[in-house]
C-alpha cells in the first residue's frame, strides 16, 4: 500500500440514502464543452497495477465540474438540511494519519497492516477529522474528509448534482492541455513555485511543509489550471463515479493527496488513478461534485 492511498475498511457498507433533488443549486459548477481527448499515459513511471495506459482517444459530453471540492461548509449545510450521517459516524471510527494524533491516541489507536503511518481512531469523522478532541474551527473552506463514496453520493442526489466520472475528471483536470504530467505543464515546481500540495521531506516522518501546507489545504489554494479548476493535484484524492475495474469492488479515486511524495508514490500526476472500497473513510480523502448539460 503506498502511504498517500487510503487504506480500506473491511466491514460492509451500511449506508443509507437521502431523498434527491432536494437542492438544485450550480453555484460555483465550470461547464466544459466536452470532446476527444486523449486519456491515460504510457509515463515510464506510472504504476502497472493502477492501468493508467495505454493512451487512447475519449470523446466527453458536455458537462459542468465544480471548480474545487465540497469544502466543510458546504457539506455542513448538507447535513444540517437533511440529518445525514456518515459512514465514519455509523461505523465509529475512521483513518487519521497518524503524525496528526497525540501521543496517547496515536499509541492506543489500531494500524492497518503495512500502511503503520495509518491509525483507526474512534470517534473521527468530518466534523472531528483528528478524532474526538479535534474539530474543523478555522477550516471551513478546508475540503471536507473522512467521507465515503456512499457518503459522496448522498450529497450528490441531495445538491441534483452527481459524481464526475474518470475521464470527465481527466478531461477537466487536463485544463486543456494534452499529456503533460500536470495540470499546469510537466515539471513539478516551475521556476521555483509550488503549484500542489503534497508531501515534502521524507515520507512519513517529517514534511517541510515548502507548499506551505501541512495537511489539507483550503479548496482554492494554488493556481487553478487552464479550465478553472482547483487541486486537481494534491491535496485530497477525489471520488469518482466509475468502479476501478471489471470487479466492481473499489471505486476510483483521482488526483492524489497532501501525502503523496514522488520517491515512493506520484500519483499526483494528472493520469494517475487508484481505488477503495466505497465504505471506506480517511483523512485524505473528499470529492468534487458534476453535473451534465445540454
Amino acid at each position: 500500500m503506498s502511504g498517500c492511498c487510503p487504506p480500506s475498511r473491511s466491514e460492509q457498507s451500511v449506508h443509507t440514502g437521502v431523498p434527491a433533488g432536494e437542492r438544485s443549486d450550480l453555484d460555483g459548477l465550470i461547464a466544459l464543452p466536452g470532446g476527444v481527448f486523449r486519456m491515460g499515459t504510457d509515463d515510464e513511471d506510472a504504476f502497472p497495477e493502477d492501468r493508467e495506459g495505454p493512451v487512447r482517444e475519449v470523446a466527453v459530453a458536455p458537462f459542468a465540474i465544480d471548480a474545487h471540492c465540497v469544502s466543510n461548509d458546504r457539506f455542513a449545510e448538507f447535513v444540517e438540511a437533511t440529518g445525514y450521517v456518515t459512514e465514519a459516524e455509523r461505523f465509529g471510527w475512521s483513518y487519521v494519519f497518524a503524525r496528526f494524533l497525540p501521543g496517547a491516541l496515536r499509541r492506543d489507536s489500531p494500524r492497518p497492516d503495512g500502511a503503520p503511518w495509518w491509525c483507526g481512531v474512534s470517534g473521527a469523522y468530518w466534523r472531528h477529522p483528528e478524532g474526538p478532541d479535534s474539530d474543523v474551527a478555522g477550516r471551513g473552506n478546508h475540503p471536507v474528509i473522512h467521507v465515503s463514496w456512499h457518503d459522496a453520493a448522498a450529497y450528490c442526489a441531495w445538491a441534483g448534482r452527481r459524481l464526475p466520472t474518470e475521464a470527465e475528471w481527466e478531461y477537466a483536470a487536463r485544463g486543456g492541455l494534452d499529456q503533460t504530467r500536470f495540470p499546469w505543464g510537466d515539471e513539478l515546481t516551475p521556476n521555483g513555485e509550488h503549484r500542489c500540495n503534497i508531501w515534502q521531506g521524507r515520507f512519513p516522518v517529517r514534511d517541510t511543509a515548502e507548499d506551505g501546507y501541512s495537511g489539507t489545504a483550503p479548496v482554492d489554494a494554488f493556481q487553478p489550471n487552464g479550465f478553472g479548476l482547483y487541486n486537481v493535484a494534491g491535496n485530497v484524492w477525489e471520488w469518482c463515479a466509475d468502479w476501478f475495474d471489471d470487479t466492481e469492488a473499489n471505486r476510483a479515486m483521482r488526483g492524489g493527496s497532501y501525502l503523496c511524495h514522488d520517491s515512493y508514490c506520484n500519483r499526483y500526476r494528472v493520469a494517475a488513478r487508484t481505488a477503495n472500497s466505497p465504505d471506506s473513510s480517511t483523512g485524505n480523502l473528499g470529492f468534487r461534485t458534476a453535473a451534465g448539460i445540454a
